[in-house]
């Protein structure tokens, strides 16, 4: 299960330089025709209590969820909390480098209860975070 949170839905149009031109459902179709063997869903919301109710929902019918929490991951204990809660291995991705950004995007908490944090790759990080469920590195 991929879930991405607030403002992912402009990916293609916003800020092109930071997050590329292409837009997550082209990326997403890409995914499913690269990992045909692999169920997957995605998910998307500007709303921080959907993406933890989605949290809760994903728990324990998926093997992994692929998390990108965008701007709630640095303000959301909430989020950080549902993934403590749920048995569900999570891996938080971020298509840009957080560190080499605001300093109030050098805070996670994701990244605590998380499987393992990919950032500054590109969509790229997605793919990474679904073979890291397939291989478990």
């Amino acid at each position: 299960m991929i879930i991405n949170g607030p403002n992912l839905n402009l990916l293609g149009t916003r800020e092109p330089d930071t997050y590329g031109n292409k837009s997550f459902e082209t990326y997403f179709s890409e995914l499913q025709f690269k990992f045909q063997k692999t169920e997957l869903s995605y998910f998307q919301s500007n709303i921080e209590g959907e993406l933890i109710n989605k949290l809760h929902e994903a728990d324990k019918e998926f093997d992994g969820i692929v998390l990108n929490a965008a701007a709630y991951t640095h303000t959301s204990v909430g989020l950080g909390d549902a993934i403590k809660g749920i048995q569900t291995p999570v891996v938080e991705v971020h298509i840009s480098n957080t560190h080499s950004r605001e300093e109030f995007r050098h805070k996670s908490y994701i990244a605590p209860n998380a499987k393992g944090v990919i950032l500054g790759f590109g969509l790229l990080g997605y793919d990474l975070a679904i073979q890291s469920f397939l291989n478990e590195i």
